[in-house]
């Protein structure tokens, strides 16, 4: 059991196919990445964000400059636009709010929590068209025929023909959008009407899905957690599972011909003779692409059970990796494990950020991978091989019945930690000497030899935990100044896996702490690491801001980020915030972030962290910012509408600010 374990480590560079590489890296040199009279994505010139993270590469960087240093303090809201879409609940039925609008086609799109598209004009917010699959169209029956029900949209993704703007014909220019229930949807970029070529051929024009194809494993979820993925002439999907079964949904991902929606190619990051005895790693949160060398990168997660493995004691060497597919063909080209069989759901939580860093007086073409843990690891873009080196360092053997740790885990100790990795009973944080000393007794209680202890039914410490460390839209790369802009979290939970014959505590209810454990014997039960008082037990800052230049490692700074609201009162800024979004970085040397609980959006000084500007929002920002220029007025947008698993306040506000003109608001009708 031992050796077979041990098997998946040492070969972290998994080269797929030597030859492979050197046909992609021979394709870049001569210029044919992207073969001639191809499709593009899009347009991007200076205006335009048309992908989640901007560009392709997911830098979350925007060469504008007109809002800069000088005089970002003037900012004002210039327009609200007011979906409708938001379910004032708690989770499972309130509704998250995390969208980053793209810019393309002189048009703003963006996607809604309960299923629908919008598109606006960008210098008023005033709607053009909005497309919902749940409502009849021309006489039709809806594409979607289930009730509405709230779900994470992140992105759109959009697609142009090469002669889109000289033959004006319908979906030259398309949108493309996932959904809650599998399906993938193309919408004309003009109208807003459904390309009925699309998907057609499977009998359901206007759509994709993936319940048209085998997703391999039990629990039924097939939603398109993540933005769909352009390259060239295909959109690329992931899909969500449901990590509490053992035999989950596979981590399936499938690229459809942009046109017709026919299925090109499908890869499963579970090797099809394990397919029946485990099953998820799938890839939640956003994907990046490298058009020119034809690569499409993923972070993949957690195999099931994430926290508990012993049906799964193989090597998985895809799970919790950095992986690089063709996206000719989507076999992997490289792909690095991160998360030696996790039992953490340390899962990669964003996409590669793929940008050219300068490094000993080379620039070199990387693929930045953040994680929960707090590390970063750098990769080259091509090859897999690591730019700052990785190590392997030795950690806490489990204690549960039937499962065996992976001995060892990666680190990348030539680079800044982004995030507090170590927890010490001492330094715990409590408003009063008494909440101080119940944290202590929670942690004498449990068992913690820092991180990679595993869950056990003794209960467990995890620090930094499956929150992050890192999370989804975290980081944003700097060109100018070559530095990381990246945040984290530093909370604690503390986590049980007890056997199914003992009574059920008092726990909270089922969420993503406190599963049934579908196919073992036992449960898992888990709750934040909180004083009664329903603050961290963790010393704060809860929540940073970081700047890490990418040439040295070192950490430029780092600043306590947001603040918490507690019966209407700030905490001091001191002790940041829980996050839920990331950073945009812009060459007016500007960061733009919201994620925090205290319904701010804030600028910073790029080089210095200096906050420079803020401004209040209905709800949390917990969203990615985008930018984009109009008119010679350049926009900041960011969706306001908080998270409702985060405890936030909802909202439905999506909120431009720009230097004064008059505001305005526009609702849809």
């Amino acid at each position: 059991m031992k050796a077979t374990l041990a098997a998946s480590h040492p070969p972290r560079i998994f080269a797929v196919n030597t030859l492979m590489v050197a046909l992609v890296t021979v394709a870049v040199s001569s210029g044919s990445g992207a073969a001639a009279g191809t499709s593009v994505a899009a347009d991007n010139s200076r205006s335009q964000w048309t992908a989640f993270g901007r560009d392709a590469g997911g830098t979350q960087y925007s060469p504008l400059r007109l809002i800069n240093r000088s005089n970002v303090a003037g900012l004002t809201v210039a327009w609200t636009h007011k979906s409708g879409d938001v379910i004032l609940a708690p989770s499972p039925k309130g509704t998250s709010y995390e969208v980053t609008p793209l810019h393309a086609n002189d048009t703003l799109y963006y996607c809604t929590p309960l299923n629908k598209v919008f598109a606006l004009d960008p210098a008023t917010g005033v709607q053009r068209w909005m497309f919902d699959p749940h409502a009849a169209a021309g006489g039709e029956k809806p594409l979607a025929s289930e009730p509405r029900r709230a779900s994470n949209c992140r992105a759109v993704a959009y697609w142009e023909a090469p002669n889109a703007s000289a033959a004006h014909a319908i979906c030259n220019k398309r949108v493309f959008k996932g959904d809650t229930f599998g399906r993938l949807y193309a919408i004309d970029a003009d109208t807003g009407k459904a390309c009925t070529d699309f998907g057609a051929a499977k009998g359901h024009p206007g759509f994709s899905t993936h319940a048209d194809y085998d997703n391999h494993g039990l629990g039924g979820v097939i939603a398109i957690p993540a933005p769909p993925v352009v390259i060239n002439d295909l959109v690329v999907v992931s899909i969500a599972s449901n990590d509490g079964i053992a035999n989950a949904t596979d981590g399936m991902i499938r690229a459809f011909d942009v046109r017709s929606g026919e299925l090109r190619w499908e890869w499963d990051v579970i090797p099809a003779e394990l397919r029946d005895k485990t099953g998820s790693a799938n890839v939640w949160s956003t994907m990046s692409a490298d058009p020119v060398r034809g690569l499409i990168f993923l972070p993949t997660t957690s195999p099931s059970i994430d926290y508990y493995g012993g049906g799964r004691q193989f090597p998985l060497p895809m799970a919790d990796a950095t992986v690089a597919l063709d996206a000719r063909t989507g076999q992997p080209v490289w792909a690095y494990q991160l998360v030696h069989h996790d039992l953490f759901d340390y899962d990669l939580p964003g996409h590669p950020v793929l940008a050219t860093i300068r490094k000993g007086g080379q620039s070199i073409d990387v693929a930045i991978q953040q994680t929960k843990m707090g590390w970063l690891f750098v990769f080259d873009r091509a090859t897999g091989k690591p730019v700052f080196p990785i190590v392997e360092r030795k950690v806490p053997a489990t204690t549960m019945p039937g499962d065996v740790a992976a001995p060892t885990q990666p680190v990348s100790p030539g680079i800044a930690a982004f995030a507090h990795q170590t927890l010490q009973r001492d330094q715990l944080f409590g408003l009063t000497a008494l909440d101080r000393a119940q944290c202590q007794r929670k942690f004498d209680a449990l068992r913690y030899e820092g991180m990679y202890t595993p869950p056990s039914s003794q209960g467990t410490l995890l620090f930094p935990s499956a929150l992050g460390g890192g999370n989804w839209g975290g980081a944003a790369f700097d060109p100018n100044t070559n530095l990381l802009i990246v945040k984290a979290e530093n909370l604690a939970t503390q986590i049980r896996v007890v056997p199914k014959d003992q009574p059920d505590s008092s726990y909270p209810s089922v969420d993503y702490l406190n599963r049934p454990m579908v196919g073992t014997k036992f449960r898992v039960e888990g709750e934040l690491f909180m004083s009664s008082l329903g603050l961290p037990c963790t010393p704060p800052p809860w929540g940073m801001l970081s700047a890490i230049d990418m040439d040295s490692g070192k950490l430029v700074w780092q600043m306590p980020l947001g603040q918490i609201k507690k019966v209407g009162i700030n905490s001091p800024a001191a002790w940041g915030s829980p996050n839920i979004g990331g950073p945009m970085v812009t060459a007016g040397g500007l960061i733009f972030i919201g994620a925090t609980m205290d319904s701010v959006i804030r600028a910073f000084d790029v080089t210095s962290g200096k906050e420079l500007w803020k401004a209040s929002l209905p709800a949390p920002g917990m969203a990615v910012p985008m930018t984009y220029e109009v008119g010679g007025r350049q926009f900041v947008v960011i969706a306001a509408g908080g998270n409702a698993r985060a405890g936030a306040a909802l909202d439905d506000s999506l909120i431009a600010f720009a230097l004064p003109q008059a505001a305005a608001v526009a609702r849809s009708p």
